[in-house]
């Protein structure tokens, strides 16, 4: 039996973890799609949260938002891999993220499609999101579609006003971070 992959004739990968965006349209209709997110924070020597990174972003009808790092995880990739990956992509590859020790989240956050269900709403899918804490050491240059990174508080980032910009219940997922590291008391 060999192990040399014949090629797709279109060329394609057959084994790739990308999908087409007619491919992801088709699942996102059918399956909950695994997602990790990362509140980005500054720490201080004594590991105390002193700021936190929000990401600007203007949404598909131009209006500016806040969000948190966030992406699919793909076929075949560990947690830990994605989640360095969505942060190099939105933080660009000087940010230095320090990631745990152990994959464990802070929170799962189940978004769904349709308002009421949960806190958090995602209208393109039913997705489910594991989330972490992640401190970064270097500087950040945001990449992608990320158009800033708003370094803050954690009590403003926590504020009524940040949750207010913020899309899909991730202010309230923000807040849940923040007290997850004591950064709220």
């Amino acid at each position: 039996m060999s192990s040399v992959r014949t090629p797709d004739p279109d060329g394609a990968d057959p084994n790739s973890a990308w999908l087409s965006e007619e491919e992801l349209f088709e699942i996102r209709q059918r399956l909950p799609i695994l997602y990790v997110e990362a509140v980005p924070v500054r720490v201080n020597g004594e590991g105390v949260v002193t700021e936190v990174g929000v990401l600007l972003r203007a949404d598909s009808e131009g209006a500016m938002t806040r969000m948190l790092v966030s992406g699919r995880v793909m076929y075949g990739e560990s947690l830990r891999t994605a989640l360095f990956r969505h942060l190099e992509k939105d933080l660009g590859p000087m940010a230095f993220p320090q990631l745990p020790p152990s994959p464990v989240p802070f929170s799962v956050a189940e978004y769904f499609p349709f308002p009421g269900a949960s806190v958090y709403t995602d209208e393109r899918q039913h997705a489910v999101s594991l989330a972490y804490v992640v401190p970064v050491t270097g500087t950040c240059d945001p990449r992608q579609d990320a158009l800033e990174i708003t370094w803050m508080s954690p009590l403003v980032a926590a504020s009524p006003e940040v949750s207010a910009e913020m899309e899909g219940g991730r202010g309230a997922l923000l807040r849940t971070a923040l007290a997850s590291v004591g950064a709220l008391s």
